[in-house]
């Protein structure tokens, strides 16, 4: 669940960040954001939990 909340806050910030900074357009956030909602109601949804289950896996066995 902190998983999820963290990967929304960050991908909120990025999308706020090219609307103001970058010059993606409302809109065009819009349609990635309703693209987000067909993708997580979709049967590949379980796929791309995975993914990024297992990417922030991998990040976090990183030492330094």
């Amino acid at each position: 669940m902190a998983l999820s909340i963290s990967a929304v806050l960050l991908l909120l910030i990025v999308v706020f960040l090219l609307v103001r900074k970058a010059g993606l357009k409302a809109g065009h956030a819009v349609v990635c954001i309703l693209l987000g909602f067909y993708l997580a109601s979709s049967s590949i949804a379980p796929t791309i939990r995975d993914l990024t289950n297992n990417v922030a896996g991998m990040i976090g066995d990183f030492r330094f």
